[in-house]
């Protein structure tokens, strides 16, 4: 089953000049959200968010499900001047350059990723870094966007998030950790001087799990909870239980505040849906 999560449709954007709009599409085992920008008139036309409400949902029930939005959705298969694609999941894992070889894929996806023997295992070099994200996409619906596209971009939903906070915190010379909250996940990112110290994905079914993860990753990189600038993104707010616990233990919480968010979402936190706005 799908649910609709969040619609807006503005109608001042040109839609019979398709070619001056980019899509972004992001995906995960749990939704589809995608956002139409017109580059010329720097607006956004479209913003769609879906929930898929099964749980553990094969590839074969995962494409049916994208393919269904498709159909009630026309505006998705139009001609678009560009179309970039994010892959949410935890299939990922983060590799330094110097060791990295694309003929090997496979071993560094092995100790963190249960890997079937037909899995595709794709990569993306993180700008401004020396690091590559290897990850396994949901080869399945990229091929279906194949058909209905010819080409697009992809990447891993984590390389967009990585890349973004080093550009925009890039001066920073202390830790940042932010955390990036999604429905059954979460994402944590530490940088430091322009660096990652590190990238994790972690599910969660109770908040007693969320700050467990957090807490644990903290003492890892030895981070004073009390001190460690931390900085939420995605779906959480300061009324949330999550929140509420995290304050508990981490003392210097803040929101991310973007240099730049769509007046057309002025009803949705600016916190939220990072990836995929950036994307254009």
């Amino acid at each position: 089953m799908i649910k609709e999560i969040k619609k807006i449709q503005i109608n001042n954007v040109d839609y019979l000049n398709l070619l001056d709009n980019h899509l972004s599409i992001q995906l995960s085992l749990d939704g589809f959200s995608f956002c139409v920008y017109n580059k010329i008139q720097k607006k956004i036309g479209v913003f769609e968010v879906y929930e898929f409400t099964e749980q553990n949902i094969s590839p074969k029930k995962h494409l049916e499900l994208v393919k269904e939005i498709y159909v009630n959705h026309k505006i998705l298969s139009l001609k678009y001047n560009s179309v970039s694609v994010t892959h949410f999941n935890n299939l990922v894992s983060q590799v330094p350059e110097p060791f990295f070889d694309k003929n090997n894929l496979p071993n560094y996806l092995q100790y963190s990723v249960k890997l079937l023997e037909d899995d595709f295992i794709a990569y993306d070099t993180i700008q401004n870094t020396e690091i590559v994200n290897v990850y396994v996409p949901f080869v399945n619906i990229n091929n279906f966007m194949i058909d209905v596209y010819g080409t697009f971009f992809y990447k891993h939903s984590s390389t967009i998030l990585i890349e973004k906070l080093l550009q925009q915190f890039k001066n920073t010379d202390k830790e940042i950790c932010f955390i990036n909250v999604t429905k059954n996940q979460f994402e944590i990112v530490i940088i430091n001087n322009n660096k990652l110290l590190l990238y994790n994905c972690f599910d969660f079914t109770t908040k007693e799990d969320f700050i467990y993860y957090i807490l644990f990753t903290a003492e890892q990189l030895k981070l004073n909870p009390e001190e460690v600038q931390t900085i939420l993104l995605g779906d959480i707010e300061e009324e949330s239980e999550l929140y509420t616990i995290l304050y508990q233990y981490i003392r210097n919480v803040s929101f991310y505040k973007p240099t730049f968010f769509p007046e057309a979402l002025k009803d949705v936190s600016k916190h939220y849906f990072f990836t995929l706005l950036n994307q254009f």
